[in-house]
């Protein structure tokens, strides 16, 4: 446990220890993700809070490319210190393996909890990819940290990633848009790697399965867009660290920036849809464009301005998220194990089969389940996040990986 420390001289002015509009910008991120991913009735969803089904994008589907673009906006931070400060690539390379296997394992942990049936683990999820996505760019920028050579490689991830799944057959199925629609969810590239990883983890682990029993949405082929989207938030990390870029202009460089990547994104998208369970490549520009847009704003208003110093009301939202924003890891594995605790407590309210149902029902108050008791169930459910997240804010402890 420790204070993070991700600012400095970001240019030759001087500037806050730390670049606030991160730690407030993942803070929502972890907000909105925790309202998303908790409502009282998955059935009673506002359409901004639900997942597309397939194709299509909504801001709901925003949540994990703007986790995994922050990751990588720190990224330089870290390791450019820890270079100045005279640490080896050698212990680097230690750091970023540790980090990984942390993360994975403490994935393996809340999969398991909290009945630890091992032949029903899920080596795929969220943390998962996200320890992948921190090893991969981590390395990545460990070897080159030429905004160049980053450009090239997300160039190349995602125009290899659309040929493989639109120009290779699938083994045993055919063709992609011949012997079977593109992107079809269960025959496709992606799906057909996630069953043989899973197949071998059956033969050789007797445990491995698939969220979606055929397919994976953080299955292993469609991490490597994912790894761009990180990578991209390694680029918009250098800019804070620019000595030549005014800390002025770095919103209209951003807000730039993610205007061209949204349209690219776009643009492609008319031949490769945008698919948040696929990553596809127009999918991995628009959410990165979201991306460096909001933090365009964020940047503007919080270390530019410096509004949260000028208004109560800008102020108490900012200190909210931060508080999110700098124990994000807690608040997100907090959230999984006390949704899994709420399902699995009896519920002392007749005719409910959880406490997670019994306080749905009591919220209700006896009206039916509507979008708007949802949407509250939700907002109860952040509450008890926020209550541990604002002990440890309180004691300025900061817990990371």
């Amino acid at each position: 446990m420790s204070r993070p420390e991700h600012g400095a001289e970001a240019t030759g002015l001087p500037l806050p220890r730390r670049i606030v509009s991160i730690d407030i910008m993942r803070g929502a991120t972890i907000v909105f993700m925790v309202i998303v991913n908790n409502p009282g009735d998955w059935n009673r969803v506002w359409s901004p809070l639900d997942h597309a089904a397939w194709n299509g994008c909504t801001p709901a589907d925003l949540v994990f490319p703007f986790f995994l673009f922050l990751m990588g906006c720190v990224i330089p931070f870290a390791f450019d210190r820890r270079l100045r400060e005279g640490a080896q690539r050698s212990q680097l390379v230690g750091h970023i393996a540790w980090r990984g296997l942390a993360l994975v394992g403490l994935k393996l942990l809340l999969s398991l909890y909290p009945f630890f049936h091992v032949t029903h683990l899920r080596f795929f999820g969220v943390l998962t990819r996200i320890a992948l996505c921190y090893v991969a760019a981590a390395s990545l920028y460990l070897c080159s940290r030429k905004t160049g050579f980053l450009v090239s490689v997300i160039g190349l991830i995602l125009l290899a990633y659309w040929a493989i799944l639109y120009a290779l057959p699938v083994p045993g199925l055919g063709w992609p848009g011949k012997d079977f629609a593109f992107l079809d969810p269960n025959r496709n590239m992606a799906a057909w790697l996630d069953r043989q990883f899973s197949a071998w983890c059956q033969t050789w682990l007797h445990t491995g399965i698939l969220y979606e029993k055929t397919w994976d949405p953080e299955g292993l082929l469609s991490t490597l867009p994912a790894i761009a989207t990180t990578l991209s938030g390694v680029l918009a990390g250098q800019v804070f660290r620019r000595r030549d870029i005014l800390p002025a202009r770095r919103p209209m460089l951003f807000m730039a920036a993610g205007g061209a990547s949204i349209l690219l994104g776009l643009l492609w998208g008319q031949v490769f849809p945008l698919n948040k369970s696929l990553w596809t490549s127009s999918f991995t520009l628009v959410s990165s464009g979201a991306a460096l847009c909001s933090l365009a704003v964020c940047d503007g208003i919080f270390d530019v301005l410096r509004l949260q110093n000028k208004n109560t009301i800008i102020q108490a939202i900012a200190t909210f998220c931060q508080m999110f924003g700098m124990n994000a890891v807690f608040a997100f594995l907090f959230s999984g194990f006390l949704a899994k605790t709420l399902l699995l407590l009896p519920s002392p309210v007749a005719g409910s089969t959880s406490l997670e149902a019994g306080i749905y029902q009591a919220l209700r108050a006896g009206y039916p389940s509507s979008n708007l008791t949802s949407f509250l169930f939700s907002c109860c459910f952040l509450i008890l996040v926020f209550l541990p997240v604002y002990g440890l804010y309180r004691k300025k402890i900061f817990i990371r990986l």
